[in-house]
This record gives structure tokens, C-alpha cells and sequence, in this order.
């Protein structure tokens, strides 16, 4: 007789997932005691937070059917240019990293780096990540990065109250990055500790007072100068950490140079498409005598059992490997394939590449700013990197009409709007920008590379950039 052969849904998506088969799932009920998978569930689910009917799903669809719907979802979308910045900017991911790196399995399953013998690529690839932020912030040592700016910044503050143990007070200046702002006081809530908010040119230091955070340049684009708050933050024995942009730290002068203890940041706008918001490799890099507070892991050179160069995890505080009283990182510390893509994209680029970058992003900033002083409008802050603070009647107004012509601003309040460029802001986009507050067209802006205005009056003179 002939056999039935065995009829297989081709469109079904549930079939080509890598599950247990009846078997196995008939071995393993065996081996805890149970007949079925009914009966497991009945034994390990209460009642009383189960749903006593089957679930109300449409029919499932086949793979392409849902890809289909998908992209007509998604075709709603409105895109629109975003020049909202406050820590997330475009970029331009050089296509060699996209196929290589971020489209390779090879890259983007690696998780975690677990076995070092067998994971030497992406260990250098993070030992120069960690090389290109002591560089940038010219601190004495960074780890293999963190998961976002603002988390990061919170894991600072607990690095401050680490090192300043019997103080319970963290300074916060106001125009830090909102989000970074929000996570600080989530973070600080449940371990007591008291968060103060304000302006830090007049802030008073006082015993109570174990660290701080500033932001740098701040949210509105304003860079200052922090030597003289540093140096009062020392003297009153609280510490300094500096939530610094990582495009600006190559023309600014680094917060190591003038005395910072800790710095933070998002490394996004090196290579990372914005990805809706997220997920970004930010950094954290510190003082050599704090290295033992530091969270996350940290990758070294070591030799292997035939005297060859090898490289490892030296340090890790994560709760799994070490006493967990003693860890300074839950599991979820760090984003290796981002933090892979932005060392490569500062390895395509190269110190002087990225530099460039940074220069045509202040120039274009600057252009913008004098185009709108010309028309009357108000610039708050004469010393900005990528970002310009102007004074409007009604900044509801400009952003309503901003979008209209498919360009997202920021509210800086009821009076005010931020504009912030990238990498990818163009002539043409000054020339938009500027109809749209002028109401007319504008003359066309070319891209020459005459600089405008200096980007501050701190700047980079630091020979730290060596990475390759």
C-alpha cells in the first residue's frame, strides 16, 4: 500500500521555527512527570491569572502576507527631516560597514563575547572603541560601552557615590538632555539619593554634595566653559561627570583636559543609522584610580599559552561573574555590534576624516545662524558646535510650520526653537530652513569650506587622537 505522503503548509512561518518536536517535547514531559503540556501548565500557572478562553487571534498569515501588511504600515509613516538633535543625530553608515559588519551574522550575532578564544575579531574591534573614547575624552581608561547616553550617565552617578561614599547629594545641571535627565532621577530613587537640579555657573557646593553631571555641549548648543566648576566641585571634594557629544570632543577641548572624572555619551551619529531612537553603544570612560567602579567589561591585551598577543575581558562587573554586592552592572551592559560599527567608522575616517566631518557640521550650523541673525531673528548662544538656540514669537508657531514643510524642529520652550545638523545636512537644507522663517526664498548657499565662526573658545589642542 502506498503511504499518505505527509501534507506540509510551504507558506506556514510557524513550521520553520527551530523548536522542540513531538518527541522531544513527549521525552521531556516524561522526565518531569507530566502527560501532557496541559497538565504542566495546570500544575505550574495559577488559576487565577490564567485566561479561561482561547485567545481571540485573526487567522495566522504567511510570512509574505504579514511582510506585505507590514510595508503598507509602514508606509504611513510621514518622513520628514529631523534637525531635533538633543543627543540623536542622521549619519551616513559607510556602505563597506552596512554589508560588512551590520548585514554580516558574523557581526550581529555576537551577542556577547563570551569565549574570548574564540572571539578574538570582535574583541580588538572593541578593544578600539575603547582606544578611540580614551582619545576623544582623553581619560585614562573606557570600557567596551553601555547601552545608551542616559544610562550611562546613571551609571556615573553610581560610580560618584561609589568613590564619595558618605554624601548622598548629585547635582544635575538643567540643560542637561531631558531623557538623561529622567533616567538620573529614576536611577537615583531607589538608592536614597537626592537629586538637585540648576544652573551650574551659580550653583553652591556644599558637604553634602558627592558628584555632578553636566552636559556638553548643553541641549540647546551651548558650550561653556566647565575648568572653574570643575575646579570648585574638586575643592568642595565631590566629583565631575561630563556627558560629552562624541563629534564635537574632536574640536572641543576634552573633558579630561580640564578635570573631569567621568564622561559619557552616545556614540550614535559614528556610523549608526538613528534607528527610531534606538539602540545606540554609548561610552563611559574614567580615571584610572576609579577603574575598579567601572561598569560594564573592560577588553586587554594578554598572551596566549604560546607567547602570541591575545586578547580578553580583564575586567567585568557584571552580577553573573562576580559577588553580586560587589557588581556595579546588572546582565544587560553593553551593545557590541554598535559599538562595533562606530570604532569602524572612526577607523574609515581616521582622526583627521572625522575632524572634517565635525568642521562642515559647525561650519553649516554657523552658516545657518548667521543667515537668520541677517533676517532679524535673535541667536541666544554665540559659541555652539551643531546646534542653534533662536528666539521666536511662538516657537508652537515656527514648529507647526516647520512641519509642514517636512522639517521637525525642537521646542526650547514657549519663545524659542533648536535647530541641530549632522552629517548629513546639505546647502540646500540652510536654504529651507531659512525660507521657511523668513516666509520668502532664500538666495542658494554653497558648501565651500571657509569657516564662519569659531566653534568655541576651548578648543581641541590635545595630540590624544592616535587611534587608526
Amino acid at each position: 500500500m502506498q503511504e499518505r505522503e505527509e501534507k506540509i503548509d510551504v507558506n506556514s512561518f510557524a513550521r520553520r521555527h527551530i523548536g522542540p518536536n513531538e518527541g522531544e517535547v513527549a521525552a521531556m514531559l516524561s522526565d518531569v512527570g507530566f502527560e501532557s503540556l496541559g497538565t504542566l501548565i495546570d500544575a505550574a500557572v495559577p488559576k487565577n491569572i490564567r485566561l479561561d478562553r482561547p485567545l481571540n487571534l485573526p487567522e495566522a498569515k504567511s510570512e509574505m502576507e504579514a511582510l506585505a501588511e507590514l510595508r503598507m504600515i509602514a508606509k504611513r509613516n510621514k518622513v520628514a527631516r529631523s534637525f531635533i538633535g538633543a543627543g540623536y543625530y542622521d549619519c551616513i553608515t559607510p556602505p563597506v560597514i552596512q554589508r560588512n559588519i551590520l548585514e554580516n551574522p558574523g557581526w550581529y550575532t555576537a551577542y556577547t563575547p563570551y569565549q574570548a578564544e574564540i572571539a578574538q575579531g570582535r574583541l580588538e574591534a572593541l578593544l578600539n572603541f575603547q582606544q578611540m573614547i580614551v582619545d576623544l575624552t582623553a581619560l585614562d581608561i573606557a570600557n567596551a560601552s553601555l547601552l545608551d547616553e542616559a544610562t550611562a550617565a546613571a551609571e556615573a552617578m553610581a560610580l560618584c557615590h561609589a568613590v564619595v561614599p558618605n554624601r548622598n547629594t548629585f547635582f544635575v545641571a538643567h540643560d542637561c538632555h531631558p531623557q538623561t535627565i529622567a533616567v538620573v532621577q529614576t536611577r537615583a530613587k531607589p538608592l536614597g539619593i537626592e537629586i538637585k537640579i540648576g544652573d551650574h555657573s551659580n550653583f553652591k557646593f556644599d558637604e553634602t554634595i558627592f558628584g555632578t553631571l553636566v552636559q556638553y555641549p548643553a541641549t540647546d548648543g551651548a558650550i561653556y566653559d566647565y575648568s572653574d566648576f570643575v575646579r570648585r566641585a574638586h575643592d568642595a571634594g565631590a566629583l565631575v561627570a561630563v556627558a560629552a557629544d562624541i563629534l564635537a570632543l574632536t574640536l572641543l577641548k576634552p573633558p579630561g583636559e580640564f578635570g573631569a572624572d567621568v564622561a559619557v555619551g552616545n556614540t550614535q551619529r559614528f556610523g549608526v543609522p538613528l534607528g527610531f531612537g534606538g539602540p545606540h553603544a554609548a561610552y563611559f570612560a574614567t580615571r584610572d584610580g576609579f577603574k575598579r567602579h567601572m561598569p560594564g567589561r573592560l577588553v586587554g591585551v594578554s598572551h596566549d599559552a604560546e607567547g602570541r598577543p591575545a586578547y580578553r575581558l580583564a575586567l567585568q562587573t557584571r552580577e553573573q561573574h562576580i559577588r553580586r554586592d560587589k557588581a556595579t552592572s546588572n546582565i544587560c551592559t553593553s551593545q557590541v555590534l554598535l559599538a562595533v560599527i562606530a570604532s569602524m567608522y572612526a577607523v574609515y575616517h581616521g582622526p583627521k576624516g572625522l575632524r572634517a566631518i565635525a568642521q562642515r557640521v559647525h561650519r553649516l550650523a554657523s552658516r545657518l545662524a548667521d543667515g537668520l541673525q541677517a533676517i532679524g531673528f535673535t541667536i541666544r548662544h554665540e559659541s555652539f558646535f551643531d546646534t542653534v538656540r533662536v528666539d521666536v514669537e511662538s516657537s508652537e508657531v515656527i514648529l507647526e510650520h516647520t512641519a509642514k514643510a517636512g522639517c521637525n524642529l525642537r521646542a526650547l520652550g514657549p519663545r524659542a526653537v533648536g535647530i541641530s545638523f549632522d552629517e548629513t545636512t546639505t546647502p540646500q537644507d540652510i536654504e529651507l530652513l531659512t525660507s521657511l522663517f523668513r516666509g520668502t526664498a532664500v538666495r542658494d548657499f554653497d558648501d565651500d569650506l571657509t569657516p564662519r565662526r569659531k566653534c568655541c573658545a576651548i578648543s581641541r589642542n590635545s595630540s590624544r587622537v592616535i587611534f587608526r
